[in-house]
């Protein structure tokens, strides 16, 4: 049955046991521009007794280095290293996992942290950021109407969360993921996230539209996909026995940290409640609750 933190004991039981702390970031560290109560001094409290802290975040409208200027905004220091998102994860599943050819393109429905990370392991992208995909489709007019002149040397189809969604930008990644060769990766394949004190629709709800009208299940590279949590534990080098993961969603980081052997800390201060804990079956619990991260702060004071 899940714990939940209320004692300057159970903080020092918890400080014990794991060398490894694993955050989502929206709706743990922070909501929208928020910094949440005592994050920092609680990131400040762990490294101070020497552990290693990694941010994975399903958000993949940032690249890495997005992220290390979001943090520092914050008056949070953290090092590109520290930081594994969706975007990155995909970057890294084509490279390293499809071995896509670098000659191949990869077309893009999302954002700019999704182009950086691609072009970071040297592939071209189109689609994501280009502002042509605000114009309507005119499909009468055959010479200019992007559909009719597809890329031959797209290898790939990227989607994340697309703010910007629109028809134009679904029927492009629908022509590309028509050719069975052509694969299809998600950076993560969230319903919603919260900001602002709103539930917002998510990545997922993005990716479902393209997924149905092309027939294709894509492979998600974020959380609770295991392949991601592998990719973690190879870089950093973590024994997983002695890590835990902390978020704020069952469905996605309870599910990662508990599918990947870690042990796992709720924060309810994103969309999940006691109540939500307590439908569980034991085994999907979360081993610990809290109401805040800054709670594992404010005990040990």
């Amino acid at each position: 049955m899940s714990v939940k933190v209320t004692s300057k004991d159970q903080v020092e039981s918890i400080l014990s046991k794991y060398d490894t702390f694993l955050f989502d970031c929206d709706g743990v560290l922070w909501l929208g521009n928020t910094l949440l109560p005592k994050v920092m001094e609680t990131l400040n409290m762990l490294r101070s007794h020497n552990k290693k802290v990694i941010f994975v975040t399903n958000n993949s409208t940032k690249s890495r280095q997005d992220y290390v200027q979001k943090f520092d905004k914050f008056g949070l220091k953290v090092n590109k290293e520290e930081i594994f998102g969706s975007a990155y994860a995909s970057a890294i599943y084509i490279s390293e996992i499809l071995q896509l050819p670098k000659d191949k393109k990869v077309w893009i429905m999302g954002q700019k942290g999704i182009e950086t990370e691609l072009h970071e392991v040297g592939y071209e992208t189109l689609g994501g950021s280009d502002p042509k995909l605000n114009e309507t489709l005119d499909l009468d007019d055959k010479e200019n109407c992007p559909v009719y002149h597809l890329d031959p040397n797209v290898g790939a189809v990227v989607c994340g969360l697309e703010t910007n969604i629109n028809y134009h930008r679904m029927a492009m990644a629908l022509q590309y993921l028509q050719k069975p060769e052509v694969e299809f990766v998600a950076t993560n394949i969230d319903s919603t996230f919260p900001t602002h004190g709103l539930k917002m629709p998510g990545a997922g709800s993005c990716i479902e539209a393209v997924a149905f009208a092309a027939g294709r299940t894509p492979v998600s590279c974020g959380k609770p996909n295991p392949g991601m949590m592998d990719a973690i534990c190879k870089s950093h080098k973590i024994d997983r026995s002695r890590s835990i993961m902390v978020g704020d969603r069952l469905n996605t980081d309870m599910k990662f940290g508990r599918d990947g052997g870690l042990a796992t800390l709720l924060v309810l201060t994103g969309i999940e409640t006691v109540e939500n804990v307590k439908k569980l079956e034991e085994q999907e619990q979360p081993t610990y609750y809290a109401d805040k991260l800054g709670d594992l702060f404010e005990l040990l004071q």
